[in-house]
């Protein structure tokens, strides 16, 4: 049984992953089938080799921080609190993990604090909704 500290230490090696622009640790975090959702901009991405490209190709410089982990008690879900640097701006988002049964990310839904348009270039790798 996956446990919230088991969770929270996913969701947090998928961040620190993330900063370092370590793509084989990110990846080891994910299902095969992982679905990525963003709302405000009303995208989804299927499957791992398309989020990992989607996460390689993403343009600029970010940086980001874990301000919170929590993990359900149930082992399937966690909620993360982010704060983002991009150049000057610095932005707090919400992002929702679901886990499937060995404990890899399967589903991440990301809440930005404004909705916006995507931009150019990431049709190839991308739905709209």
């Amino acid at each position: 049984m996956t446990t919230t500290a088991d969770l929270r230490a996913v969701a947090e090696t998928y961040w620190s992953a993330a900063e370092a622009r370590d793509w084989d640790a990110f990846a080891a975090t994910l299902a095969d089938e992982v679905l990525y959702e963003l709302p405000q901009a009303r995208e989804r991405i299927r499957g791992k080799d398309r989020y990992l490209r989607f996460n390689r190709e993403h343009p600029g410089d970010r940086r980001v921080r874990v301000e919170r982990v929590v993990a359900d008690g149930e082992g399937r879900q966690a909620a993360v609190r982010t704060r983002f640097t991009a150049g000057a701006e610095e932005l707090h988002a919400i992002h929702f993990f679901v886990f499937d049964a060995a404990g890899r990310i399967s589903g991440i839904t990301d809440f930005w604090p404004e909705s916006y348009e995507p931009p150019a270039g990431r049709e190839h790798l991308v739905e709209r909704y």
